[in-house]
């Protein structure tokens, strides 16, 4: 069994013992570095980390295998990949860049094909003098999202 058949083999195994956890990234390098990257349905724990880390490292000879090894959580600003982040993060705001517009709503709906956001917007009245304030919402396939990041206000 090669080391990377090996480390994916354990990472399966700890991602299976907490369901509550996904993988975001995992790579390893030529001199086998390895990065995994988590997310979470409820977040992520620093325990959460150590578990993984340990059902990798504790299994893997290292008589046989010079690797270095490092689990973190997804951040803040990460973009967000999979469908259950998203699905993870409705109620909170977002910043969605597509091909053509770039949105910063809040994340009403997703589901399995698509995200809803929405937000409110100052527009002319369509009679008469002045603006007025007007809820509007989108629908956006995830095909279409070239970069989604949950922004934090404050």
């Amino acid at each position: 069994m090669t080391f990377k058949n090996k480390v994916t083999e354990l990472l399966q195994s700890a991602l299976d013992q907490k369901p509550n956890l996904f993988l975001i990234d995992f790579t390893i390098t030529e001199s086998n570095k390895i990065t995994i990257v988590l997310d979470g349905d409820n977040g992520v724990t620093l325990q959460d980390c150590m578990d993984v880390s340990r059902a990798i490292e504790h299994n893997i000879d290292r008589d046989e295998f010079d690797f270095g090894l490092d689990v973190a959580s997804a951040g803040v600003s990460t973009p967000l990949k999979l469908v259950r982040q998203y699905k993870k993060n409705v109620g909170r705001n977002l910043k969605v860049n597509t091909a053509s517009d770039v949105y910063e709503a809040q994340l009403v709906n997703a589901d399995d094909e698509k995200i809803t956001l929405s937000w409110t917007a100052r527009e002319p009245k369509k009679v008469g003098k002045g603006k007025e304030t007007v809820q509007k919402e989108i629908e956006i396939p995830y095909s279409e999202i070239k970069q989604a990041v949950v922004t934090i206000t404050f």
